[in-house]
């Protein structure tokens, strides 16, 4: 059959269906090829930890096996002496944390090393480690993620998600929201405009989106809306990809007022009511401001109708000094961990 005979016969559809069908294969290929690496490298690191206990080998047993097996497998970075400690120590780290080990294996080696290397606190480990196959992060977003304190700043958030979301969105739109933004790399003076901000951030827009936190399309900035006859403008408006809806964000300069909630609901419902398409779901909001008062955000949310969370945002990368003793307790921690990456119904 002649080419320009196929290409009429839904050629171009079957050609991207395997395309995608390869992909995927990739993907799942490279996945497995991960896991059996981690794997290794975890049991090599048990072998050492129980050698050296059980015959009380020192240190030199490290680097003579790495000078041994980097003859036998010549062109491996991964047996160096620096790296098989690495393996022990990660070993040790989940030896005694059976919820955490299959975790591990969904991530890369680099990734799981920079983890282990700065997170001390098995909480704290389980988030970034959820958070980075859960996200698909990259080694610097991950970085820069511990850097910006994001685990403390996703725990202290405060939302009206639980009363205005159904069950299935609930968990994903908290991961959506942070309590805290660290916007330092606007080089932004102290004192600046709402208006100043907002343009600072569309300059920046690939750092704002990964500050974000993941799963954010920008749509448009002052996204005008028609009610009444009478035109509305939303400071930023994005669309996130895994919940599939629209996301309004406010910029305040000052402190949260309640009234700032009022006209954040007013947006939500005009986007309700005149953009969301049918296979969306309900869109959120999120007020960003430069302080706010945990009580009064409490007592705002209470009664609120539409989705949406309050946020703090600063220009230089520092948080509270108390923010350690806001953190809700250990138990609670883990119990709203695995609620916030519980698997989605079609995983």
């Amino acid at each position: 059959m002649k080419l320009e005979s196929v290409a009429g016969h839904g050629y171009a559809e079957f050609l991207a269906d395997i395309k995608t069908s390869i992909r995927q294969r990739q993907y799942q290929a490279l996945r497995s090829v991960n896991r059996e690496l981690v794997a290794l490298y975890c049991d090599i690191g048990q072998a050492i930890h129980q050698k050296q206990q059980a015959l009380g080998w020192g240190k030199a047993i490290v680097e003579t096996l790495a000078y041994d097996l980097q003859a036998e497998f010549p062109g491996r970075n991964g047996f160096s002496s620096r790296n098989l400690w690495n393996m022990r120590d990660l070993y040790l780290a989940y030896a005694d944390l059976p919820k955490l080990q299959p975790l591990v294996a969904e991530i890369s080696w680099a990734k799981n090393l920079v983890i282990l290397g700065r997170c001390k606190d098995p909480l704290e480990r389980e988030f970034y480690l959820r958070a980075t196959a859960h996200f698909g992060w990259t080694k610097a977003v991950l970085q820069h993620q511990i850097d910006n304190k994001t685990y403390e700043k996703y725990l202290l958030n405060q939302t009206s998600f639980d009363h205005a979301l159904p069950d299935d969105l609930k968990a994903q739109a908290a991961l959506a929201v942070k309590d805290h933004y660290t916007f330092d790399f606007l080089e932004l003076a102290e004192e600046h405009s709402e208006r100043q901000l907002e343009q600072a951030l569309l300059v920046k827009l690939r750092h704002f989106l990964i500050e974000l936190g993941g799963a954010f399309a920008f749509i448009g900035n002052q996204h005008r809306l028609e009610v009444g006859g009478q035109e509305y403008f939303i400071d930023l408006l994005l669309f996130h990809r895994r919940l599939r809806c629209l996301v309004a964000i406010e910029l305040k300069i000052g402190d949260f007022k309640p009234e700032h909630k009022g006209k954040m609901e007013f947006y939500l419902e005009a986007l309700e009511t005149s953009e969301r398409l049918p296979e969306e779901n309900p869109p959120i909001g999120i007020i960003i401001c430069r302080g706010k008062n945990k009580t009064v955000v409490e007592y705002a949310l209470r009664n609120a109708t539409r989705p949406l969370g309050i946020a703090t945002y600063s220009v230089v990368p520092n948080l509270p000094e108390n923010i350690q003793t806001e953190l809700p307790s250990p138990e609670q921690i883990a119990k709203r961990l695995d609620t916030l990456f519980a698997p989605e119904p079609n995983e």
